[in-house]
C-alpha cells in the first residue's frame, strides 16, 4: 500500500500512514459498536451513532464553548435530565467532501481548520440559544426548542443558519486565498417532535428522534448543494412569511413514502411578529374588545390634555394584546396623533438595546436602506428642529444608532456614562417631542427585551410626568417591573373571548356552511376564546384539507373527531412552561397528569414536595396565571386557565413519567375516597390506564358504568364500551372472558336503548357466543340467550322474545351469579308486561323481589344492576298492580295478549315515569312510586276494586 499523500511505502493492514500520519481507510468504523461503515455515512448503520470523519478534529468538551447562562439553564433543568418531547428545529450543517480536503493538507493544518469551523459553528448556533447536540466528525447536529423550548424555534434556526452561511463564506474565502482548499459547507433544517433528555453534567444529550426528524434534517443537508441552507415542508410552514424561501419542489426522499417539498432559505423576509403575518393573511373580525377599547380612549384623553400616562396590556399569549393596540394605534394616526412603535422579539434579550433601537430609527425616519450619510441626516433633522440643544448630543446618538460620523467621533467614556448620557437625552427628547405634539409611544412585549432596552424603559417611565404622552405596553402574566408601582401606571387585563365574540369570531373565519354544524363550538370548547389559538386551529385544518373551500366560506370535507395542537400553538405553550422555576414547572407538570382540575390533597400526595415548597408553587402558579383556584372548601381545587396548557404540560413528559406519575395519583384517589369509590370509578380507570395496568383500569370501568346505571343509560355505555377496549390485546384467562362477556351483553343492550352502528351488535353477538362456547359458563350463556332477545323485546318484538327470556332466566339459575337471576327476571318481566301478561309478569315480580331479600347478603351492595334490576321490578309490580285492580274501568277493547292494548300502553307509560326518577335508592323509588300510584287513581276505583282483583297490598318490608 502507497500513502496517497506522502507517496510512502506501507503494509496492506495499515490504518494511518507511519510517516505522516493520514488515514489510510475509506471506512468509518462506528466508536460505540465497531461496526464498518461506507465513507458518506454520517450515521452508524449499526447502531445509529454519529460517525468521525477521517482526519476530523476530536470532540470539544462541551464546557468550553457552551455559554455561562445556556449551560446553567440546561443543567438545572430536571426535565432535560429525565428526559421530554419537545417541539424543535434539527439544523445539520457539514463540510462538502471533507475527505477529499483533508488529503490536500498537512494533518495538523486541517486539525486547526476544523477547529476554527467548530468554534464558528457553535458562535452562531449559541448566538440564537441553540444546542450543540452531536459533532459529526465534519459537522455538527444542532437543536432549537431544546432541551430550553423556543416558542420561535423554526426562526432562530433560520436565523442562525444565515448567520452562519455568512461567517463561514467569510472563513472559506480566506481558506481559498491561504491554503488554496473549496471549503464548502451546507446546511438542512427540519422541524418536528423529538425526544431528548439524560444530559450529563458534560452537557452531552443523548436523543430519541420520534418519526424522521432528524433523519430528514440530515437528508436535507445530503441534498443541498455547496453553500446552500435546506428546509422541508415542516420547516417552512413555521417561517413563511419571515424568511425569503425559494420552492424547490417536491424531492423523492429516502425513508419518506411520498415526496417531499424542498425549500431553500435566501433570506431574511419582511414579517417580523406574528401580526405581521396575520395582516399578510388578512385580519380577522375585530370582535369582544369595546370595553378595553374604551378604556384606552379614556387614558389617551388624559394624556393630551397634559397628563402623562403608562398603561400596560397585560394576557396570556395569544389572547390579542398585539392587535388591539394595533387597531387603538390606527385610531389614533387617523386622528393625527403620531404612534412610535418597538416589539421585543423571542431571541432579543440576547441582542442589546433591539426594541430601544427600533424606536428611535422609526422615530428618525432612518430605515435600512438609508446609507450612513443619509442616516445622520435625517437624526440631525428631526433633533435640531426639536431644539437647538441636541446639536452636542449627536456623536453619541449617531455611534449608539450605527452610523458614526468620522468627521465628528463621540468622545471616550466608559459604558455607564454613556448608558447614563443616552437616557438623559430620552428624557430631553420625549419632553421636546411632545411639546411639538403629543403622541404615543407603543412597546410590545417587554418580558423578551434585554436588561439594556430595560433601563432605557425605566428611564423613559421616570421622564414622562409633565409631558402629553401617552407610553403603552404590552407582556405576559410573568412580567414584572419596578416602574409598575409608579401612580401614573395603570394596568389592563385582557381576557379571552366571551362566548358571544368567539362564536362570532368562528363565523367570520369558517362560514355558515351546513357541514361546519358542530365544529364551532368544538373549536371554541377547545381553545378557550383564544384568537390566536382559534386561527392556528382553523388553518391546521385547511392546510389538513379538513376544511375547503376559502375563508368564510368553508365546508367540512371529512369528520372531525379531534382537533389536534397546532405546532405554533404547541411551542407557544411548550415556552411559556419552560420559563418557569424548576420547582413550578414539576407541579405543574404533576397537575397535568392529575387533570384539568386537580384537587390539592391528591397533588399533595403525588409530588415530592414539602408542604411549605409546594403551597409556594401554586401561588406562584395562579400568579403566573397557569391555574387558578376554583374552589377552598371543603378541600382546596384548582383547575388550569387554559385546557390546551395542561394537554401541553401532559404531552412534553415522556410516557414513563406519565405512567409512573398515573398509578401513584390511582393509589392516592382510592386511599383518600375509600368510602366513595363508585363516584371515582371513572376517574380510576383513567389513572389506572394511563399507567399501562389494562385490567386494573377495565375493573375499574366496569364499577363506574355499574355505578351510572339506569340513571344515564349513554355514560354507561361508554364505560362498558372503554372496558371491552382495554381488555383486547390482554392475555386470555377466566376473568377476562368473563368479564368481556359482561360488556359485551351490557353494550348489546344499551345499544339497543341509545343506538349502534350497524355492524357493531353482530359483531358483539358473536364474541359472546365465542365466549360462551368456549368457557361453557352458565352465567355467559344465559347472557347470550338473553341479549337478542332483550333488544327484541325493546324493539317491539316482545312476544318472540318471551321463550328465550325463560330460557335465559332458566341458565342463570344454574349459575351462582344472584345478580344476574334476578336482572334477567326484570327482562322477562318487561317482556310479559309488554304483552299485556300483567297476572304472570306480576308473580314473576313479587317471586323476584322476595328472592332479593334472601340472595342479598351475597350481592354486593355496590351492585347499580342489581339495584336496578330491583328498582325496575318494584316498578312494574305496582304498574300491574295497578292495571290488575282497574281492569274492568278501562277501554280494554283488545285481546288481553295483545301489547298494544290501551291498559299496556298506560302501564308502559307509568313505568317508565318510575323508573326515570330512580337515583340510587330503590325503597326511595318505591315510596315514590305507591305515592303517586295511588294518588293517580280514579276517585271511583279506588273505593271499590272491581271483581276478581287483587287489592293492592302495602308492606312496607317488602319495598326494596
Amino acid at each position: 500500500m502507497t500513502c496517497p499523500g506522502c507517496q510512502a511505502a506501507l503494509p496492506d493492514d495499515a490504518a494511518f500512514c507511519g510517516h505522516c500520519g493520514r488515514a489510510l481507510q475509506s471506512e468509518r468504523t462506528c466508536p460505540r459498536c465497531g461496526r464498518p461503515n461506507a465513507a458518506e455515512m454520517h450515521f452508524c448503520l449499526g447502531c445509529g451513532s454519529p460517525l468521525a470523519a477521517s482526519g476530523a478534529a476530536h470532540q470539544p468538551d462541551p464546557r468550553s464553548y457552551t455559554p455561562k447562562h445556556l449551560a446553567e439553564k440546561i443543567l438545572t433543568s430536571r426535565a432535560a435530565l429525565e428526559g421530554e418531547r419537545k417541539q424543535v428545529t434539527v439544523l445539520f450543517a457539514d463540510v462538502k467532501g471533507s475527505m477529499d480536503l483533508a488529503e490536500q493538507v498537512d494533518p495538523e493544518a486541517w486539525h486547526r481548520i476544523l477547529d476554527r469551523f467548530f468554534a464558528i459553528l457553535a458562535e452562531g448556533v449559541h448566538r440564537f440559544e441553540g444546542t450543540l447536540n452531536q459533532f459529526t466528525g465534519d459537522g455538527i447536529m444542532a437543536l432549537f426548542g431544546a432541551p430550553i423550548a423556543h416558542e420561535d424555534h423554526a426562526q432562530r434556526a433560520c436565523h442562525a443558519a444565515l448567520h452562519l452561511s455568512e461567517a463561514l463564506s467569510r472563513y472559506a474565502a480566506g481558506l481559498r486565498r491561504t491554503e488554496g482548499l473549496n471549503f464548502a459547507v451546507r446546511m438542512g433544517l427540519n422541524s418536528g417532535e423529538v425526544v431528548v433528555g439524560k444530559i450529563g453534567d458534560d452537557l452531552r444529550m443523548d436523543y430519541t428522534a420520534q418519526g424522521h426528524t432528524v433523519g430528514l434534517a440530515a437528508r436535507m443537508e445530503q441534498l443541498a448543494e455547496p453553500g446552500k441552507i435546506y428546509l422541508t415542508e415542516h420547516s417552512a410552514a413555521l417561517v413563511s412569511g419571515f424568511f425569503r424561501l425559494r420552492d424547490l419542489g417536491r424531492f423523492t426522499v429516502k425513508g419518506v413514502r411520498n415526496p417531499l417539498r424542498v425549500f431553500e432559505l435566501e433570506g431574511v423576509g419582511a414579517l417580523r411578529t406574528r401580526l405581521d403575518l396575520s395582516r399578510a393573511r388578512g385580519f380577522s373580525r375585530f370582535v369582544g374588545r369595546d370595553d378595553e377599547m374604551a378604556a384606552l380612549e379614556s387614558v389617551l384623553a388624559h394624556a393630551l390634555a397634559g397628563s402623562a400616562e403608562v398603561v400596560g396590556v397585560v394576557a396570556e399569549p395569544g389572547v390579542g394584546k398585539s392587535r388591539l393596540v394595533y387597531e387603538f394605534a390606527q385610531r389614533c394616526r387617523a386622528r393625527g396623533v403620531a404612534v412610535h412603535e418597538a416589539h421585543g422579539v423571542a431571541h432579543g434579550k440576547l441582542i442589546p438595546f433591539l426594541p430601544v433601537l427600533e424606536l428611535l430609527r422609526g422615530y428618525f425616519g432612518v430605515t435600512e436602506q438609508d446609507s450612513d450619510d443619509a442616516a445622520r441626516r435625517k437624526i440631525a433633522g428631526t433633533l435640531v428642529l426639536l431644539d437647538e440643544g441636541f446639536r452636542d448630543a449627536l456623536p453619541l446618538l449617531f455611534e449608539f444608532l450605527g452610523v458614526p460620523d468620522p468627521e465628528r467621533p463621540a468622545p471616550r467614556s466608559d459604558s455607564e456614562t454613556r448608558q447614563r448620557e443616552l437616557l438623559a437625552i430620552m428624557k430631553r427628547l420625549i419632553h421636546a417631542a411632545s411639546q411639538r405634539a403629543p403622541g404615543v409611544v407603543l412597546v410590545e412585549d417587554l418580558h423578551w427585551i434585554d436588561g439594556g432596552s430595560e433601563a432605557f424603559l425605566e428611564s423613559l417611565v421616570a421622564g414622562l410626568p409633565g409631558s402629553r404622552a401617552l407610553l403603552l405596553v404590552t407582556f405576559r402574566p410573568e412580567y414584572h417591573a419596578g416602574w409598575m408601582q409608579r401612580s401614573y401606571y395603570q394596568q389592563l387585563p385582557l381576557p379571552p373571548l366571551g362566548e358571544a365574540a368567539s362564536a362570532e369570531l368562528l363565523r367570520d373565519l369558517l362560514g355558515t356552511d351546513a357541514s361546519l354544524a358542530g365544529l364551532a363550538d368544538h373549536i371554541r370548547a377547545r381553545t378557550g376564546g383564544n384568537p390566536f389559538f382559534i386561527e392556528e386551529a382553523i388553518q391546521s385544518l385547511v392546510e389538513s384539507r379538513v376544511l375547503d373551500g376559502a375563508r368564510g366560506a368553508y365546508r367540512l370535507t371529512r369528520p372531525v373527531h379531534e382537533v389536534a395542537i397546532p405546532a405554533t400553538v404547541q411551542a407557544v405553550l411548550a415556552a411559556r412552561i419552560d420559563r418557569l422555576g424548576e420547582r413550578e414547572k414539576a407541579v405543574l407538570e404533576t397537575a397535568a397528569v392529575i387533570g384539568k382540575e386537580f384537587a390539592e390533597p391528591i397533588l399533595k400526595r403525588v409530588v415530592e414536595l414539602s408542604e411549605p415548597e409546594l403551597v409556594a408553587a401554586l401561588h406562584a402558579l395562579v400568579a403566573a396565571e397557569f391555574v387558578y383556584e376554583r374552589a377552598l372548601h371543603p378541600e382546596a381545587e384548582y383547575a388550569f386557565k387554559h385546557p390546551l396548557t395542561q394537554e401541553v404540560a401532559y404531552r412534553s413528559q415522556l410516557a414513563e413519567r406519565r405512567a409512573r406519575v398515573h398509578a401513584a395519583v390511582a393509589r392516592v384517589v382510592a386511599d383518600l375516597y375509600a368510602g366513595k369509590l363508585d363516584e371515582r370509578a371513572a376517574l380510576l380507570a383513567h389513572h389506572w390506564a394511563g399507567a399501562g395496568e389494562a385490567l386494573e383500569a377495565a375493573r375499574w370501568s366496569r364499577r363506574a358504568a355499574e355505578w351510572v346505571g339506569m340513571s344515564n343509560f349513554p355514560e354507561a355505555l361508554r364505560h362498558w364500551r372503554k372496558a371491552r377496549e382495554l381488555l383486547e390485546g390482554l392475555p386470555e384467562s377466566a376473568e377476562t372472558r368473563e368479564l368481556g362477556g359482561t360488556a359485551s351483553a351490557h353494550i348489546f343492550g344499551l345499544g339497543v336503548r341509545v343506538g349502534m352502528s350497524g355492524e357493531e351488535p353482530a359483531a358483539l353477538l358473536a364474541d359472546l357466543k365465542t365466549l360462551a362456547d368456549e368457557s361453557r359458563d352458565l352465567r355467559l350463556q344465559a347472557i347470550f340467550a338473553a341479549a337478542p332477545a332483550a333488544a327484541g323485546a325493546l324493539g317491539g318484538a316482545a312476544e318472540e322474545a318471551v321463550e328465550p327470556l325463560r330460557e335465559a332466566v332458566r341458565l342463570a339459575d344454574g349459575s351462582d351469579d344472584a345478580g344476574l337471576q334476578l336482572a334477567l327476571r326484570g327482562v322477562l318481566v318487561l317482556a310479559l308486561f309488554l304483552t299485556g301478561r300483567l297476572r304472570e309478569a306480576l308473580a314473576i315480580t313479587e317471586q323476584a323481589l322476595s328472592g332479593h331479600w334472601k340472595i342479598q347478603s351475597s350481592v354486593p351492595r355496590s351492585s347499580a344492576s342489581t339495584r336496578s334490576s330491583c328498582c325496575a321490578c318494584s316498578a312494574r309490580s305496582s304498574c300491574a298492580r295497578w292495571a290488575v285492580s282497574t281492569r274492568r274501568h278501562t277501554s280494554w277493547t283488545e285481546p288481553p295478549g295483545s301489547h298494544k292494548s290501551r291498559a299496556s300502553s298506560r302501564c308502559w307509560r307509568w313505568h317508565t315515569r318510575a323508573t326515570s326518577i330512580w337515583r340510587g335508592s330503590p325503597a326511595t323509588l318505591a315510596r315514590q312510586w305507591r305515592t303517586r300510584a295511588e294518588r293517580s287513581r280514579p276517585r271511583s276505583h279506588s273505593a271499590a276494586p272491581s271483581r276478581g282483583a287483587r287489592p293492592i297490598r302495602r308492606s312496607p318490608g317488602r319495598t326494596c
